[in-house]
């Protein structure tokens, strides 16, 4: 019985094109480039077809096992154990189970392959990856600023490690304003934000990570007090940008802000590159660098919006920074007219409308001088630095070189007192486990 030979596609192109080169229509240097092959194989080629015909062509492991075959009985024992004894479990799991339990050391590929290529798919369904396309720019400058912080190896070993707080015009690719601090702090996005507010303008939303400057943690209940005022939590710079009509926009993801992340990966390079060139090692010498890089990186990477002008609100004239890029706390003024927060204390003058402010709700403005105010239905109250607690002029000590003049020995925190561990209090309540 003559022997069947089956030949694909490329092996039969093979044969098409011999046949011509033993027919003298064209050559083997011709062949070799019809069949993408080096002239040396066409020769092999041609000689192996001269021997043996068409099957001379054949791949030599046709047919053939392969050495690494996972034996019959093996085979059929996992596929067994899949279906029975370990049904439900997805690849992994089972993987992990047949070296357990039954002593069999197969790759999870291969136990995978096994069970695919007899009908049993992993049970465990996952979700195919999202479509994403690429977020058109917003139409116009000002519009959408997208901010982030980066740490990075700025001096490159020169100096400390900072951070670079920073944000990116969405229309233009601009960069209006960054700087760098020690760390990520609110500090630093509050300074970012003047600056961009007093040169620019007021951007009309604001694009950004979910870290827990911008947004309070969804883990953190509000207080009784704020629940039953109706009040929602919300972080110095959430308060900020509500009080400048800012929108405040919430990052699921990285890639969502990817034009700021991008950003830090061209700093990266080019900006160490400079601060490398300027020998800076001090984060003041690296903000001066920076204040300089910027204005050429604008120059050379911006890009023209869709639509021209600016979208930047213009700041009005009373318009009085201070009473906005601050820290503000609410504090109750005490029966003394003192308004206390942390070490500092503030004795309330009385006006022409008051003659006492006791049990009042004031807000108190930290500026980043560390100088204090207290506003009073936003007016700004009279004061004056009060003095300390007899507990606090306790814990001073006078100055050594002698005068009037005292030091602080601890901070000016109070410091809550704390049970001793054989505290008749502790015992009552103590709980013992056997």
């Amino acid at each position: 019985m003559k022997e069947r030979l089956t030949l694909n596609r490329k092996e039969q192109n093979r044969v098409i094109v011999l046949n011509q080169v033993e027919t003298k229509k064209i050559e083997v240097r011709e062949a070799a480039a019809l069949l993408n092959v080096s002239e040396r194989q066409a020769w092999r080629l041609l000689a192996a077809y001269r021997r043996e015909g068409a099957a001379g062509l054949a791949h030599g492991n046709r047919e053939r096992q392969p050495v690494n075959r996972l034996p019959d009985e093996l085979r059929q024992k996992v596929i067994s154990l899949a279906g029975q004894k370990y049904r439900g479990f997805n690849h992994t799991h089972l993987t992990e189970k047949l070296v357990d339990c039954e002593q069999i050391h197969l790759s999870r590929s291969s136990v995978r392959s096994l069970l695919i290529q007899n009908g049993l798919p992993s049970p465990r369904k996952r979700q195919p990856p999202k479509h994403r396309s690429r977020r058109d720019r917003y139409p116009q400058e000002g519009m959408l600023l997208q901010t982030d912080g980066s740490d990075h190896d700025w001096l490159e070993g020169r100096g400390p490690k900072f951070c670079l707080i920073g944000a990116i015009d969405d229309a233009t690719g601009k960069v209006p304003y960054a700087l760098f601090q020690e760390h990520e702090d609110t500090q630093g996005y509050m300074l970012m934000l003047q600056e961009i507010v007093l040169n620019q303008g007021i951007p009309l939303a604001l694009y950004h990570d979910r870290h827990s400057i911008f947004d309070i943690s969804e883990d953190k209940l509000p207080s009784i007090e704020e629940q039953l005022n109706g009040k929602v939590p919300i972080t110095q710079l959430g308060r900020l940008l509500k009080e400048l009509g800012i929108e405040s926009i919430s990052a699921h993801s990285p890639q969502a802000k990817g034009r700021v992340e991008r950003l830090w990966g061209t700093f990266q390079d080019r900006l160490c590159s400079e601060l490398r060139l300027a020998g800076a090692r001090t984060m003041a010498e690296a903000n001066s660098v920076l204040a300089r890089f910027l204005p050429e990186y604008n120059r050379r990477f911006a890009v023209t919006p869709q639509n021209h002008g600016i979208a930047y609100r213009t700041v009005p004239a009373e318009f009085r920074p201070e009473e906005y890029f601050c820290f503000k706390y609410e504090r109750t003024v005490a029966n003394d007219n003192v308004v206390r927060y942390e070490g500092h204390r503030l004795q309330v003058l009385p006006s022409s409308t008051r003659s006492g402010y006791a049990r009042c709700k004031v807000t108190v403005h930290l500026g980043f001088d560390n100088v204090m105010l207290a506003y009073y239905q936003g007016k700004c109250l009279q004061t004056r630095p009060a003095p300390f607690e007899t507990t606090v002029l306790r814990r001073l000590d006078l100055k050594p070189s002698g005068g009037d003049t005292i030091l602080p020995k601890i901070p000016m925190t109070h410091l809550p007192a704390k049970p001793s561990p054989d505290h008749p209090w502790r015992g009552k309540y103590r709980v013992h486990f056997d």
